[in-house]
């Protein structure tokens, strides 16, 4: 049995747009300067408490927890609003459903967003059932610590050479590099390209048809 672990944000989910401006919401109840989009979105991966920490450098802990707390707020009053949406990237979805219906391929998530996050994306587009293993930011260290990647293997009963991790992030490749995972980019996400394979990629997919092909010679 082979296990394919996703990212959420920014691998399986445009959800760029809601976390600007949340992060944006947050930054401004505090009375902090707003940071350039390309900012917010390098951090992008990391659990929230350690992504607005390095966003805020030189900023007092209870400043950068209400930060966290305001941004929290925010994309809630975002996820509730009608004309909020955070759609899959293209061909996504047919992946996730073309990986799914193989009796040799199990699926996870490792992410940065929360567990209720999660479950309100895969009550939207009905994709629980087909991951195995959901692991987030609520109950592990932040990427690129392997924790979940660990967790994704034990709940899936795979070894790591049977595995791989898809993400758009440096954590991520780091993180699959820090768990003996293979580490597979996309190019559709918030890091650069040449970044991923800098951090450990061993290939980058420019569209969902690519990725699926660099998944299958991987797990071989």
């Amino acid at each position: 049995m082979k296990l394919i672990i996703f990212d959420c944000d920014g691998t399986l989910v445009d959800s760029q747009h809601a976390i600007v401006e949340a992060m944006s919401r947050a930054l401004m109840i505090s009375g902090l300067p707003q940071m350039p989009r390309r900012h917010i979105l390098s951090v992008v991966g990391l659990s929230l408490p350690v992504a607005v920490a390095h966003l805020l450098e030189n900023v007092d802990e209870a400043t950068v927890m209400q930060v966290v707390n305001d941004y929290r707020t925010a994309f809630r009053e975002l996820r509730n609003d009608p004309d909020h949406s955070e759609p899959l990237y293209d061909g996504m979805l047919a992946l996730v459903h073309t990986l799914a219906a193989r009796d040799d391929r199990l699926l996870g998530v490792a992410t940065g967003k929360s567990r209720h996050g999660m479950k309100s994306l895969f009550d939207r587009l009905d994709l629980h059932a087909h991951f195995i293993t959901v692991q987030t930011a609520d109950t592990h260290p932040s990427k690129p610590h392997p924790s979940m990647i660990e967790a994704a293997l034990r709940e899936a009963g795979v070894e790591p050479d049977c595995a791989v991790m898809v993400g758009d992030t440096t954590f991520d490749m780091e993180m699959a590099r820090n768990a003996d995972v293979t580490a597979i980019g996309v190019a559709w996400g918030y890091h650069p390209a040449e970044q991923l394979v800098r951090c450990g990629a061993s290939r980058v997919a420019v569209d969902a048809d690519d990725l699926l092909q660099a998944i299958d010679q991987s797990l071989q």
